[in-house]
């Protein structure tokens, strides 16, 4: 059994910064993919970023150049480092492992 468990939500004004972080606790493999997800209110859940043990990123257009996905193997913990945050970021944002696995969630709210 996998537990995800995400922290570092909040509220914040546009343009400032946030850090989320998700540790994995568990049966989880030492080779895998971690990142993170969002959901907006009446959005579908959509890809933020995901890196794989190798470190190996891939980000969501909308969030190149403004977010940065890290990850500490040791410690199964991953990490999102959020710069230059938009009000259209504003989503629940659901920590994500090894294909199946999800956190509970944590909100980011931006304000104008």
């Amino acid at each position: 059994q996998v537990q995800l468990v995400e922290s570092g939500g909040g509220l914040v004004q546009a343009g400032g910064s946030l850090t989320l972080s998700c540790a994995a606790s568990g049966s989880i493999f030492t080779r895998n993919v971690m990142g993170w997800y969002r959901q907006a209110p009446g959005k579908q859940r959509e890809l933020v970023a995901l890196m794989t043990s190798g470190g190996n990123a891939n980000y969501a257009d909308s969030v190149k150049g403004r977010f940065i996905i890290s990850r500490d193997n040791a410690k199964k913990i991953v990490f999102l480092q959020m710069n230059s945050l938009k009000p259209e970021d504003t989503a629940v944002y659901y920590c994500y492992a090894q294909g199946q696995y999800w956190g509970q969630g944590t909100q980011v709210t931006v304000s104008s």
